[in-house]
């Protein structure tokens, strides 16, 4: 097992701290196997094997475990009076009610709670009013480009360029590397990926009733990464182009229902949407967001492999890639231009553009003037796949993406 330091130093970080550690994220993009690592820790560290409870509500060896008190009973009926226990549950939303179950064990035992889960739903209103505050959620997403490579192996001489495009093509789901990038293989396990989570996590979660027009959302969201959008807009659009025409659909799908389902895809960690922020004005903007699909591999697999459309794929990649950085990201709007992305932590702010590259003059003042326009001394930088001895214009820097993805920041 490779590990997944980001994510690891985390969960240390709160060990044996009072609060239920919940890592979230897409079907497998490495949350059990990261548990698995951390069990590892544990037992290294001393922990006898018993005072590690695992089960794992994927596997049928739980399947009667369905309700909070189940629960409560096999997991406190495996603890003694003397010693600390480590209770780690995966996929956890399939127990009704579980929330319960873990607040009570929190509080009857000297426990050390950890949970996965493949839906937000997981952390619902009842949750955190039962918790009040006292879980930490660790938001996990498949590879970034640094992880990729520690997961793949490549011919001796091969430029990092080069291992970027494979990344783009094939993207960061951690079986990939199971393939030796075998396209067909790794489009037969995308699609599985796909397929577990729309239907369970999407499909029975959500209880959608109009599956058509789910596989048709999905594909036009996937097709406009990175555009302005909204539900009607997206209604009418699929309309107006005929995709909505087979059946028996008599009407526009309702503005409600296309939010519906964007909702239960973001839920499932599917997309992920970004919303508008007024720099002049100061304030977030209700019309229009962009969303962003989680993993380019299962994207090219739904869309087919194409080169077009790649300025947004790079923008789709760094937008995970500054999430992925503890950043709050969201859109700028400065007067009638747009930023590609404000990206906000604690510790500071940046601006960045994201373009394939600023070799034209055209391209360069189109990346540059939405920069210029915006009257604060935060940092501006633009982002592209140029390599070039010129690392900034008017106190704006330029980096190269690949060199960006590679840096060291944790």
């Amino acid at each position: 097992m490779i590990p997944r330091d980001i994510y690891m130093k985390t969960l240390l970080s709160f060990k044996d701290k009072d609060m239920v550690k919940i890592v979230t994220g897409i079907r497998r993009c490495g949350k059990s196997t990261l548990l698995d690592m951390f069990s590892d820790n544990l037992l290294k560290s001393g922990v006898p094997s018993e005072n590690i409870i695992r089960l794992n509500f994927e596997s049928l060896k739980y399947e009667a475990i369905n309700d909070y008190r189940a629960l409560y009973k096999e997991v406190s009926g495996r603890m003694g009076k003397i010693g600390k226990y480590y209770v780690i549950l995966d996929e956890v939303q399939m127990v009704s009610g579980w929330m319960r179950a873990v607040n009570s064990l929190r509080v009857d035992f000297d426990v050390d709670i950890y949970i996965t889960g493949s839906n937000a739903y997981l952390l619902s209103s009842d949750f955190a009013t039962l918790l009040s505050g006292r879980y930490v959620e660790i938001k996990m997403l498949p590879l970034s480009f640094r992880e990729f490579l520690d997961f793949n192996t490549f011919e001796p001489g091969t430029s990092d360029d080069r291992k970027f495009e494979v990344y783009l093509k094939y993207g960061g789901m951690p079986s990939v590397a199971s393939y030796d990038f075998r396209q067909r293989d790794i489009n037969v396990a995308l699609d599985g990926i796909y397929s577990s989570v729309i239907l369970r996590d999407v499909v029975e979660r959500s209880k959608i009733n109009d599956q058509a027009l789910l596989r048709k959302l999905v594909l036009f969201m996937a097709d406009n990464i990175g555009n302005l959008t909204s539900p009607n807009s997206i209604g009418n659009v699929l309309v107006h182009e005929g995709d909505l025409c087979e059946g028996k659909r008599k009407k526009n799908p309702a503005g409600k229902t296309i939010s519906s389902y964007i909702t239960a895809l973001e839920k499932a960690y599917v997309f992920y949407g970004a919303g508008r922020y007024d720099i002049k004005g100061k304030q977030y903007l209700k019309t229009q967001s962009k969303y962003y699909m989680v993993d380019t591999g299962i994207r090219n697999m739904l869309l087919g492999y194409r080169d077009v459309d790649r300025g947004y794929i790079l923008e789709n990649v760094i937008y995970f890639e500054l999430l992925r950085r503890g950043y709050d990201v969201s859109i700028g709007k400065a007067g009638e231009k747009e930023i590609d992305f404000i990206a906000i932590s604690p510790e500071e702010k940046v601006y960045y553009q994201v373009t394939e590259t600023m070799n034209s003059e055209r391209i360069r003042e189109r990346e540059l003037d939405p920069l210029r326009s915006i009257n604060d001394n935060y940092e501006k930088v633009i982002l592209s796949m140029d390599k070039s001895f010129v690392n900034s214009y008017e106190g704006i820097k330029i980096k190269n993406i690949v060199d960006f993805l590679l840096e060291k920041w944790e």
